[in-house]
């Protein structure tokens, strides 16, 4: 884990880059409820209209540092409107057993691993990077509680919803956001707060290509 304590509850970054419709949606640090712990893992959400290709993308923690980064692996892509949960595990090896504690079905999982990015429990963050090492956004958070996630609630539009900024996971449904417990530990993964649904995006979509032709 990091010694480094984070003092404030959340900050988020968001770089002026054409993978600025992506957000952290909930984080959870060292679960250890009443089941077998889980390993650190964060979700992040595509709020925009079209995928984005995630190769080369990459992760810190609180220090938000590039060069401390570790490579995100197993997941290619991130559709719009997608949810997908990034576990600590080395080479995958525990994305099997992750998947059959939180009981998941249909939502993507993919892993991370490497020296300084486990997420510490007094206080940490998460960072993600593009290929190109640019920051595309990042979170932070206090003190975890045992066995529950920090999520982060956005607009439509992907701009932070200060009503669902950092707050801890409870069972029951927190704005459009379902959270469940499994064996013990309370998240809401594949699940944010905010994404438009599908006829949304599609509406979104054509009015960019509408827009993009009226521009020529």
């Amino acid at each position: 884990m990091k010694t480094a304590i984070f003092v404030c509850a959340l900050s988020v970054f968001v770089a002026s880059s054409a993978h600025a419709n992506i957000r952290i949606t909930e984080v959870m640090s060292s679960s250890n409820g009443g089941g077998v712990p889980t390993s650190d893992w964060f979700e992040m959400t595509n709020y925009g209209s079209s995928a984005i290709d995630l190769t080369g993308w990459r992760m810190d923690d609180g220090s938000v540092n590039p060069l401390a980064s570790v490579a995100l692996n197993g997941v290619s892509s991130i559709a719009a409107g997608q949810s997908i949960i990034f576990i600590e595990s080395a080479a995958g090896a525990g994305v099997a057993a992750f998947r059959t504690f939180w009981g998941l079905s249909g939502v993507t999982v993919g892993y991370y691993s490497g020296t300084g990015v486990s997420l510490g429990s007094g206080g940490d963050g998460v960072s993600l990077f593009d290929s190109s090492n640019a920051l595309v956004t990042s979170v932070t958070f206090l003190t975890a509680t045992s066995g529950s996630s920090f999520f982060y609630g956005y607009d439509a539009s992907g701009v932070i919803d200060p009503s669902y900024n950092g707050l801890i996971s409870t069972v029951g449904t927190i704005g459009t956001q379902v959270t469940y417990a499994s064996s013990g530990d309370t998240g809401s993964l594949g699940s944010a707060i905010g994404v438009p649904t599908p006829g949304a995006i599609a509406l979104l979509g054509l009015a960019g290509l509408v827009g993009g032709r009226r521009r020529n």
